[in-house]
């Protein structure tokens, strides 16, 4: 009696929305029909938070930038930012009413980088010169970091959990390869269309081929899979034929490079090369380039190469650093930042401000036909110097704290696990965080969901991982 009582309610109120919307829907006034997804969406929040979070994580590569903000200095994602806001919401106060947090988690190497980076950028919005948009910037760091490593930690205890969190990305993430791909064809495979094909789901080429190479090391993982049948072997050999594919028409050099370290730091590992002839071999390095500086800089003058569909005079064109509007106003943005920080380098002049101040900071000799005074550009192309001019030298370092710690335990952790798929499995999430620490030096893309899903995600898998899954692990700490 009881359930036809709950049945009959639920058909009367299913009847009066459909009544009110079709009343609203005949005076154009449409927005009721978000109702039922909102309410869907609430209930996911408070009853099976773990579904909500795969759910933005699938729907962050389809996201799309609904406005450029810049009042506020960021940019929203829809429909992934808002639900994000939400569950660091609904996070921050289950935290306050329960009082738990594991505290292996708290005191893991990887999070104290990241509180710190917190806890210095959000002194830095204090000092800054735009506080309303520092403050923006940092709420979005939050909305960013806590579902995305925090909350994600939480769900990675089951080892299923991350298959999920991954596999929800790379598949929707394929729709957008496909949409990419059907665009460029349509444009004959050439570098300029190749800049723009993604859009709408990604800003430029430049952020669609960082992702790509930050998945590829996880695609060459689960085509060795050993629990899988040969359906899902063949459909995995299928997505790394496309990601492959996709990242030579991407044109992205900057992607092409960070493959490139994450190779040299998996033959590091394979061929177990010590810490000391690295370091011997930096400095060889490094002493070689002060001494020749003047040859090299001359050489890279001489290169004229331009970005072409021609890869052999494309991937030249990298150190064109004379014609290459590309590699110019790059040039032109960090000798601005590195300015900027000379005369504000402790506090800097404020998180997510970089794009409104640096214009007077530009010398005109350094311009490029694609430069702009009006802070509608992008950023300073770098997330080491970005933070420096931003944030000043605690900013920057702080952020290499999260790349030093995150390669250090990720190094360990794969040294010390037996060889499986999994220990294969970490050491391939180790490599796509190289492959954007790389990235990182020539571009930024972490004010954003597509970029700060897997960023995060992975430190989130390699922290749980370590905390939750190895031998001896079994005891759990609150505070």
């Amino acid at each position: 009696m009881t359930e036809q009582i709950k049945l009959k309610w639920l058909y009367l109120i299913g009847g009066i929305f459909i009544l009110i919307n079709t009343y609203f829907i005949a005076y154009e006034f449409f927005w009721l029909n978000l109702l039922p997804g909102v309410f869907l969406v609430v209930m996911l929040a408070l009853f099976s938070m773990d579904k909500l979070l795969y759910m933005v994580v699938f729907f962050t590569p389809l996201s799309i930038t609904l406005k450029d903000v810049k009042d506020f200095g960021v940019a929203l994602s829809v429909p992934t930012e808002p639900l994000l806001f939400g569950i660091t919401l609904i996070f921050v106060f289950r935290y306050l009413y329960e009082g738990y947090l594991d505290r292996r988690v708290v005191r893991h190497p990887v999070t104290i980088a990241i509180l710190f980076y917190l806890g210095w950028m959000l002194v830095t919005c204090v000092t800054s010169e735009m506080p309303l948009v520092s403050l923006k910037h940092f709420a979005a760091k939050l909305w960013f970091i806590i579902p995305f490593y925090f909350l994600a930690i939480q769900l990675f205890r089951e080892k299923e959990n991350i298959n999920k969190y991954l596999w929800a990305y790379l598949l929707s993430f394929t729709i957008v390869i496909l949409y990419t791909l059907i665009n460029h064809a349509q444009g004959g495979f050439r570098e300029q269309p190749a800049h723009v094909a993604m859009t709408p789901f990604y800003n430029d080429h430049t952020s669609y081929g960082a992702m790509l190479a930050m998945f590829f090391p996880l695609l060459f993982v689960l085509v060795q899979w050993s629990t899988f049948t040969r359906t899902q072997r063949l459909f995995a050999w299928m997505l790394l034929v496309l990601f492959a594919v996709a990242l030579v028409f991407s044109y992205t050099r900057a992607a092409w490079v960070s493959l490139a370290g994450a190779l040299l730091v998996f033959l590091v590992l394979w061929f177990r090369i010590k810490l000391f002839t690295i370091g011997l071999g930096a400095i060889a390095g490094l002493a070689l380039l002060v001494t020749f500086q003047d040859r090299i800089f001359m050489r890279l003058e001489k290169n004229k190469k331009a970005s072409s569909t021609d890869f052999t005079e494309h991937i030249q064109s990298i150190s064109n650093i004379s014609t290459d509007a590309s590699n110019m106003e790059r040039i032109n943005r960090w000798q601005s930042a590195l300015r900027m920080f000379r005369e504000r380098p402790f506090f800097g002049w404020g998180p997510g401000t970089y794009m409104f101040q640096y214009a007077p900071f530009q010398f005109s000799y350094e311009k490029t036909y694609i430069s702009t005074n009006m802070g509608d550009r992008g950023n300073a192309h770098s997330e080491y110097i970005g933070p420096l001019a931003e944030s000043g030298v605690l900013g920057m370092l702080s952020f290499v704290m999260i790349g030093v710690a995150a390669i250090w335990k990720g190094v360990s952790l794969f040294k010390r696990m037996n060889r499986g798929v999994y220990r294969n499995l970490i050491i391939a999430l180790l490599l796509g965080l190289i492959t954007y620490f790389v990235h990182g030096a020539l571009n930024n893309f972490l004010d954003t969901d597509k970029a700060s899903a897997p960023f995060w995600g992975f430190m989130a898998i390699l922290v749980a991982w370590e905390v939750y899954h190895q031998p001896g692990s079994e005891e759990t700490g609150a505070e």
